[in-house]
């Protein structure tokens, strides 16, 4: 399992370092993850929610603030420095034809969330201060959301903002590749459960880390939780109706500990990737990429049913089933790789599965 504190990556400047950022929380029972990025001019630290869902990053802003959420560190104080209307990082964060401004010498936005949460404010340019793995700094000058107007969704967290990892025009990622920098990734994948396949095909999957659980759509979910409870007939194992912790939790003689204590009962699951040609490629999920131990000592179903959250017929592979992996995102090539990782430790170069 990813520990409390594991790393993070951006590759820069092609061959030259690394931006390796620590990143703190679990999946349960905290539920979520943050880096910390030092941002502004003085440099003060901020709690960022990394999401490879979406592409804005915000922070919470006394611009001054309508509506904030309870945060970490103090408010984020913007300069002057303000992105126009006109500039396409903003155009980029409307929908076709809907970009319109009340002010030409100011960038209006608004986020939404798939848990129901949402970011109101205004795009601003400020300095981030970033570390790097060859022991240099540099201040680089990066739009960002000064969000004055947040409602908090049904997942949330005390978090000063949000760090977006999309591949769209205004993601941090997208804006230090157009300065000499590294995307969610979305691909076609079949569901593979205990070697076989399950007829479940072309299934839209989101490489998010933003969702700290896996999602599948309505009709893969039932299958899955059908099949699971078919496989755990006859094991000691029995549903633990009053565990409220996930949908789906299961009791035993006795209280588990960890996943290794209930592991041997449940199979592996696959999700498998064709690359366009005769090959394919696994993403393989075994017990501990989803299920987690309740604090009741109950083993739980760490992948949710889509449907119930508004997700419809998209899937989503969230933090629970990336743990233990290391997940290499290529801008360039728009293509996804993975491989095994030990992720308390610094990344090292090794070969990855690309699909």
């Amino acid at each position: 399992m990813l520990p409390d504190e594991a790393t993070s990556s951006l590759g820069l400047n092609r061959a030259a370092s690394s931006i390796v950022l620590p990143v703190h929380g679990n999946v349960y029972p905290i539920g979520s993850y943050n880096v910390t990025l030092n941002i502004g001019q003085p440099p003060k630290p901020y709690f960022l929610d990394p999401d490879t869902g979406s592409d804005l990053t915000w922070l919470q802003c006394d611009a001054p603030c309508v509506r904030c959420t309870e945060a970490p560190h103090p408010l984020y104080r913007p300069n002057n420095d303000l992105v126009v209307c006109k500039d396409p990082l903003c155009e980029a964060l409307h929908a076709p034809g809907s970009h319109k401004c009340d002010n030409p010498e100011q960038c209006d936005y608004e986020v939404e969330y798939a848990d129901g949460g949402s970011s109101l404010g205004v795009l601003v340019r400020d300095a981030f201060l970033l570390n790097f793995t060859n022991g240099n700094q540099r201040t680089t000058h990066l739009a960002l959301g000064c969000g004055y107007d947040q409602l908090p969704g049904s997942s949330y967290h005390p978090i000063d903002g949000v760090l977006g990892l999309g591949k769209g025009k205004p993601s941090i990622v997208s804006q230090l590749s157009n300065q000499g920098l590294v995307r969610h990734v979305i691909g076609l994948a079949e569901l593979i459960v205990g070697g076989k396949s399950t007829g479940f095909r072309n299934l839209v999957m989101v490489f998010d880390s933003g969702s700290s659980y896996t999602y599948l759509n309505s009709q893969a979910y039932q299958f899955l939780t059908s099949w699971l409870k078919r496989e755990l007939t006859g094991k000691p194992l029995k549903e633990a109706l009053d565990d409220k912790t996930l949908p789906l939790c299961w009791k035993g003689r006795k209280p588990f500990r960890n996943i290794r204590d209930v592991k041997t009962y449940f199979k592996p699951l696959a999700l498998r990737f064709a690359s366009g040609r005769k090959d394919t490629t696994q993403f393989e999920l075994p017990p501990e990429a989803y299920l987690i131990i309740s604090s009741k000592g109950n083993v739980c179903l760490g992948i949710l049913n889509g449907g119930e959250v508004g997700l419809q017929n998209s899937n989503i592979i969230g933090d629970i089933s990336m743990q233990d992996k290391m997940v290499i995102y290529d801008n360039e090539k728009q293509m996804i790789g993975w491989g095994p990782g030990n992720c308390d430790q610094l990344p090292k170069s090794r070969s990855f599965s690309f699909w």
